[in-house]
């Protein structure tokens, strides 16, 4: 079956939502939902999952899932705000805990956090499956962005997260704690196994150098023919590549705040004895 797929472009993030509909009923799921955060005020903000929330609404849908492809360094999670207005089940990777185990030292949050995943409603294995209606929905296990990356292929669509991106732009970036560029390159090589008219949604687009529009939505074929730092590249030639690159790429803007969010299924931190949460800054810890 060939999914609807409805995307939403969150320019402060660059990132992509998806809303991914049963082409035969009502039932959709929400990918890589976005919630709007000013570093500066430390003030959230909620109008791009307000935007998502009222055309599900407009349409007459009904949410079976929230998925997150792995926890974002880019921006925060509108998981639970989405959630508690339209349902669904929040779904991520079972290699969170291993995310949830590295940032929790690194924020050094006490034993209050639990490092069991057990914030998110389904925490997904390789080769689980889950359904949308009648759509079905299958798990790839695709690490090396991060351990807990996620590849969702939802009938002919593969919703990638930050595994790879539009193929004039290429892939992600491996130098996170946890990330890995030799399993990046493989992982990338199980999505480009799936038949070649597999539809690929990124999670995010930066407009490479001569593109005039923002864009998401590629094919495995063409991602064979002409991603940037995957076509006609040897895993060794993309692991140099990578690595080169990744060593001159300064720290995501949102990355404190969204890792502490993320890891939380998109919680804030408890609130302390004022009522008023508060997110750590590791001094020289990242």
């Amino acid at each position: 079956m060939s999914p609807a797929v409805k995307a939403f472009f969150d320019s402060a993030t660059n990132t992509i939502t998806y809303v991914v509909r049963d082409p035969a009923g009502t039932h959709c799921a929400i990918v890589d939902s976005v919630l709007d955060f000013d570093y500066a005020s430390g003030r959230t903000d909620t109008r791009s999952a307000d935007a998502v929330i009222a055309w599900v609404q407009a349409q007459g849908l009904t949410v079976d899932w929230i998925l997150e492809t792995h926890v974002h360094a880019d921006h925060l999670s509108a998981a639970p705000y989405i959630q508690e207005r339209l349902g669904g089940q929040i779904g991520i990777g079972d290699r969170i805990t291993v995310v949830q185990e590295t940032f929790g030292k690194i924020f050094n949050e006490g034993t209050r956090f639990q490092r069991d995943g057990s914030q998110f409603d389904r925490l997904f294995r390789e080769g689980d499956s889950f359904h949308i209606g009648q759509l079905r929905g299958d798990v790839l296990h695709t690490p090396g962005h991060t351990p807990a990356c996620l590849t969702y292929l939802i009938g002919d669509a593969a919703f990638v997260g930050d595994t790879m991106f539009m193929p004039d732009y290429g892939t992600a970036r491996c130098d996170f704690p946890g990330g890995s560029a030799e399993t990046l390159f493989d992982s990338m090589q199980k999505i480009l196994s799936l038949p070649e008219t597999t539809r690929i949604f990124v999670g995010h687009d930066y407009k490479a150098p001569g593109r005039e529009e923002f864009a998401w939505e590629t094919t495995v074929a063409e991602e064979k023919a002409r991603n940037v730092h995957l076509a006609g590249k040897s895993r060794a030639e993309f692991v140099a590549m990578r690595q080169a690159r990744d060593a001159t790429l300064a720290m995501p803007r949102l990355i404190v705040p969204s890792l502490q969010v993320n890891m939380r299924a998109g919680q804030m931190p408890e609130p302390e004895d004022n009522g008023v949460s508060y997110l750590k800054v590791p001094v020289n810890g990242l």
